[in-house]
Parts: C-alpha cells; sequence; structure tokens
C-alpha cells in the first residue's frame, strides 16, 4: 500500500478516493493542488464537508457509490469550503468487493484556467457584438470596419493557376449561404481564406467568431460551442455558446475533424433544424449562422479514418475548398517574400539575395506560407544592412538549400544546370522574358529571378551587346 501511495503522489491527474460513506481515503498531491487543498483538510473528512457546493446528486463520487455505475470524462465545476471555485474532467470509478460497494475512486484533470480563458472568450465576443450594435449608424460604415478587421481576397497572395482557382471560389462561394470546408496542411493559410469569404459576403456585417476544436476538452467545447443552461450541470451559468454569439454571421470551426463525434452529431442537428439548444435546456433557439469547417487532410480521409461523421462532411463540403501545400505553388514565393518583406520590414526597403532566393525557390517548406513568414521575419533580426543574406535565414532552410560548396556531380548540380538549358532554350523559342515564362508555365517575375541566378541575360541585352 505505500508503495502504491508513492506512485499516486507522483502523478500529474488528481487521484481521490472515498469509502463507502463518502470520507475521503486517498488524495494525491496532484488534486491538492488543483483544489487549493492541503491533504489534511481533505483526508478522513465527508466530501460534502470538504466542499459544500455539491450534494448528493451532483458529486461525481457520491452518484457512483450509489449506482456502481462509471462516469468517464464528466465536466465539473464545484466550490472548496474556502470559497475557491474549481473545474475539472473527471472520470469515476467504483470500487468493489464481490458484488459489495466499499469506495470510488475519480481521477481529474484541472481545466479551471482553461475553462476561465473560453468563458471570456465568449463574454467578449458578445461585448463586441453588442457594442457594434450600439455604435453602428449605418452599413456603409460597419462594412468598412469589418474590411478594417478581417482579411479580404486581396489579401491572398498568389497568382499561380491553382490560387487564382481559390480566389475564384472565395469570390463565387461568398455570394452564396452555402456552407463550406477548406482543407490543406498547417501554414497554407486556411483561417485566411475562411475569413476572406466572410468579408465578401452579405453577412460581413454580422459577427465572424472562430474555434479550434481541437483546443479544448469535450465537455467545455459542447458549453462553448452550444452555450450552458443554470442547472445544466454543477456550476452551469446562463450562456449563450458561439452559435448564437456567430448568429448572422459566420461560425469558423477549425480542425473539425478533431470534433467528439456526439458532438459532430449535434452539431449535424443544428445545421438541419437551424435551432440550438443549450445544455440543460428544454428550449430551442432559432440561430441564422452560416458554418465553414476546416480539416488538416483530405475530408474524405477524415470520413474514412472516422474522425468526421459522413453525414456531416456532406452537410458542411456544400463547397470544397483545398488550398495547395507551398511545395506545389513554388512560382508564388517570390510575391510572398515580397509580401512579408513589406509587412515585416517596417517601412524599410529590404530585398533578399539571389542565393537566398534560390534557397527559398527549393526548399520544400513542410510548415508552408506560416513558415515561409516566420523564416523572414526571423531574418529581419539579425539584419543590419539591406539585404538577407543565406547566413540570416534558419539552419534548417540554409543546411537543405545552400546552393554553396557542392560537387559538379552533385544533383543539386545537374539539376542547376537542367533548370538553367530550359531557360536558355525557352528564351531561344520566344525571343522575350514574358514570352519564356509563357512557355515553361511560371510567372514573368519567377523567371526574372531564375535569370538573375543563372547569370543569363534578356534577349534584348544579348542583342545590344
Amino acid at each position: 500500500m505505500t508503495a502504491l501511495l508513492k506512485v499516486l503522489e507522483v502523478a500529474t491527474e488528481g487521484i481521490h478516493v472515498v469509502d463507502e460513506h463518502g470520507v475521503t481515503v486517498v488524495y494525491n498531491k496532484a488534486a491538492s493542488e488543483f483544489d487549493g487543498l492541503l491533504p489534511e483538510e481533505v483526508l478522513g473528512k465527508h466530501i460534502l464537508e470538504v466542499f459544500p457546493s455539491l450534494s448528493h446528486d451532483s458529486s461525481t463520487l457520491l452518484r457512483v457509490l450509489k449506482t456502481g455505475v462509471p462516469e468517464i470524462a464528466k465536466q465539473q465545476t464545484f466550490t472548496n469550503y474556502k470559497g475557491k471555485t474549481i473545474t475539472t474532467i473527471n472520470s469515476t470509478y467504483p470500487i468493489t468487493d464481490g458484488d459489495t460497494i466499499i469506495g470510488a475512486c475519480e481521477i481529474s484533470t484541472d481545466i479551471t484556467r482553461i475553462k476561465e480563458m473560453a468563458e471570456r472568450i465568449a463574454d467578449l465576443s458578445q461585448e463586441l457584438r453588442s457594442k457594434e450594435h450600439a455604435e453602428k449608424p449605418g452599413v456603409t460604415r460597419a462594412k468598412s470596419k469589418i474590411s478594417r478587421k478581417f482579411f479580404t481576397v486581396d489579401d491572398i497572395v498568389g497568382q499561380s493557376a491553382v490560387m487564382r482557382d481559390v480566389k475564384r471560389q472565395v469570390v463565387q462561394v461568398a455570394r452564396t449561404q452555402s456552407n463550406v470546408l477548406v482543407w490543406g496542411e498547417t501554414g497554407t493559410g486556411k483561417e485566411l481564406v475562411v475569413q476572406a469569404i466572410h468579408s465578401a459576403s452579405d453577412r460581413a456585417d454580422a459577427p465572424f467568431v472562430a474555434q479550434n476544436c481541437a483546443a479544448l476538452p469535450e465537455g467545455l467545447l459542447e458549453g462553448l460551442v452550444f452555450g450552458t443552461s443554470k442547472g445544466g450541470f454543477t456550476g452551469a451559468q446562463d450562456r449563450p455558446g458561439l452559435l448564437e454569439l456567430a448568429s448572422g454571421g459566420t461560425l469558423y470551426l477549425d480542425e473539425i475533424d478533431s470534433m467528439p463525434l456526439g458532438l459532430q452529431a449535434k452539431l449535424l442537428r443544428v445545421i438541419q433544424d437551424k435551432r440550438v439548444r443549450r445544455i440543460g435546456d428544454v428550449r430551442e433557439r432559432p440561430v441564422d449562422v452560416r458554418i465553414i469547417g476546416s480539416t488538416s487532410m483530405p475530408p474524405r480521409q477524415a470520413v474514412e479514418q472516422g474522425l468526421l461523421r459522413p453525414d456531416l462532411y456532406f452537410r458542411l463540403a456544400v463547397v470544397e475548398i483545398g488550398l495547395p501545400p507551398l511545395r506545389k505553388r513554388q512560382e508564388d514565393i517570390p510575391l510572398l517574400v515580397s509580401h512579408f518583406l513589406r509587412k515585416h520590414g517596417r517601412g524599410k526597403t529590404i530585398s533578399v539575395s539571389p542565393e537566398v532566393m534560390s534557397a527559398f525557390l527549393t526548399y520544400d517548406w513542410p510548415g508552408n506560407v506560416r513558415e515561409l513568414e516566420h523564416a523572414i521575419e526571423g531574418s529581419l533580426a539579425f539584419l543590419k544592412g539591406d539585404t538577407i543574406e543565406p547566413a540570416h535565414i534558419p539552419p534548417t532552410v540554409r543546411g537543405i538549400t545552400a546552393t554553396t560548396g557542392l560537387n559538379k556531380g552533385s544533383i543539386r548540380s545537374l539539376l542547376k544546370n537542367h533548370e538553367k538549358t530550359a531557360i536558355e532554350e525557352a528564351l531561344r523559342q520566344g525571343g522575350s522574358v514574358s514570352q519564356a515564362a509563357r512557355i515553361l508555365g511560371i510567372p514573368r517575375q519567377t523567371l526574372q529571378y531564375r535569370m538573375k541566378i543563372h547569370g543569363i541575360k534578356s534577349p534584348r541585352s544579348r542583342d545590344k551587346g
């Protein structure tokens, strides 16, 4: 028993064990820290004496003692006798001797701070919405306010064929009321696209609310999205959920495939009925909200893996927009580089050396556009002049894509020579940089960068010489 107690003391979860009478017999260090109580203030005392806000019906430990039925991942908010309010996610199990219940054990995770943060976010959303309605004198002012707050289609940087198609889809779907499913790898700009849809829609005057479905435990996410009613669970208050707060506007659910399947079913009913019922409430409230979800993998793959309900997928994917990884649209990198230099350059005119641009164009960017932005922002922190050199860029990029110190027979040299030959042949056939860019299928600006790296002069320059 002594060895077991030592193990329980180092556990990161709270462990609380009561006997058949509800008196605490085990109370480990983590539980003590969660509850803000010393072990000696809890051990040997009845649970209701220590936590007077609970009752025989609301205490998960006392309920399991009575029923003998385990309760898994239940959210509970309670107040200790010192007045401190705590919120935990509990899994509670009966302890039996044969057919007799002799106690109950509860394993808990403290989510007090997460709950407070989530509720504060919801409160701020409600306050901002109320303020906007109170201050909004007319549609024109409201639209200008929204346009400054959220990204628009003009903020989507890229001239590659695939990004031109994405922009076209954004403009077209924004004119409808259809639900949308956006997918793409981390860092490809999913929220940017979602905000652009909202900004271009007739809902632009109304709220835009975003929530990451992987950021919160199930019980907390359910209350945050659907709202709570006083008495719905211990410590619950009357509070509108994000569906209500976003009514009239757009609710963006990021990583929707991380939402528990039970909540997905509940969300599906809201989409179908356009009504929401808060936790613990019998009343249904009408909501007019456009729901846009996103995933980091192809949605059909999420369905196949059992992460996304097929019926919810078909309800959301009325329009499906896939964002390409940066490695599949490298011709956009020069434009993105210029954009981020303006964004983070603090008004200075800054350029990148040909070697750095070569590195950027050949690196595979597993973190996509976000990684490129961070690479540029980080490089500027080390910059003393006005040109970013290889020494300024992150080692991961520099080490993988450095063009110096290579042997003649290396793959990189062979590829570089092949690219130079292809450019020269396209210039010969086309007779101009613009025509050569069309032959190669890349933007003129990208071709000019590559020509500069290889030391290739334009046809006109050669004619003059």
